[in-house]
């Protein structure tokens, strides 16, 4: 079978995707739709080399599956062929998160309004792509809903828009939220989960090359019933919290420590518990003022 060969400008990289199997091509061409797919030729460097394919004959015949390759090399068991797409979602964070240290890089969503950049961190299932999803429908950048990349120099927060990954009940109530929003198929059985991506704007692609400077670090966790309440968290207690939800920090080491002491100190610290998108939003737009 043919394979199609994407070359996407994903800010700052450039991915090269190969696949034959008509679930990606159809979820890349959806989700990237407003990146910049590059020409193939010997003028452009990709930073990874991924392929999406069917494995062995062999396992063919006894379960459709995808197998998600890196330069040649298979890190991770195959998955079923359904969760092709969001294999390759999860491959290039692994990727992302394991060869790139030139960064610090934290488990965190970023959204950015009128150069007021906001830090959103937690727990998976916390109610973080809920929020960050509800966020971006309501006027704010998306930065990047699974990673928090910091330049270990400068303290700037750098852009990699993706689509924004939802799971299980986060689902419908973006799609309630914000019927306008774009959202790719949903993948069943996962180990998330339901999983389903709801696709960048243009907006928030055209601006993927503008950095921004964090003001603010909130924690939030979604609780059905809660009002929103706000509380100001210790900056030594964030610092703690953001280093163990960091995918690098053991390998950057003291000028990974540092670069984050400096983001914290320099930005406003709360845990943030809520129930209703639109209190939650209000809340976060005072913040801003």
């Amino acid at each position: 079978m043919t394979s199609t060969k994407f070359i996407i400008g994903i800010e700052p990289f450039v991915i090269c995707l190969e696949t034959s199997l008509s679930l990606v091509i159809k979820a890349i061409e959806l989700q990237y739709g407003n990146h910049c797919f590059l020409l193939d030729d010997d003028s452009v460097f990709s930073d990874f080399h991924i392929q999406i394919k069917s494995p062995s004959v062999l396992r063919r015949r006894f379960r459709a599956q995808a197998q998600f390759y890196i330069d040649g090399k298979t890190p991770f068991k195959p998955l079923p062929l359904s969760q092709a797409y969001p294999f390759f979602e999860w491959g290039l964070n692994w990727c992302i998160a394991s060869q790139i240290h030139q960064y610090l890089i934290l488990h965190a969503a970023v959204v950015e309004k009128n150069g007021f950049a906001l830090i959103l961190s937690g727990q998976p299932g916390a109610g973080k792509s809920t929020l960050c999803a509800a966020l971006i429908n309501r006027g704010w950048r998306l930065l990047s809903d699974e990673m928090t990349v910091i330049d270990l120099k400068t303290k700037e927060l750098i852009p990699i828009v993706r689509p924004v990954s939802l799971k299980n009940e986060s689902i419908d109530i973006i799609k309630k939220f914000a019927p306008e929003a774009i959202f790719g198929d949903s993948f069943c059985d996962t180990a998330k989960g339901t999983v389903s991506h709801l696709k960048p704007g243009r907006t928030c692609v055209e601006n993927s090359t503008k950095r921004a400077i964090a003001k603010v670090v909130i924690f939030p966790r979604y609780k059905e019933g809660a009002k929103t309440n706000l509380q100001v968290l210790d900056k030594g207690q964030t610092v703690i919290k953001l280093a163990d939800n960091a995918f690098n920090y053991n390998v950057v080491g003291a000028q990974g420590f540092n670069a984050l002491c400096d983001v914290v100190e320099n930005s406003s610290c709360y845990d943030f518990e809520y129930s209703e998108l639109d209190d939650a939003i209000k809340v976060i737009a005072e913040l801003s003022c």
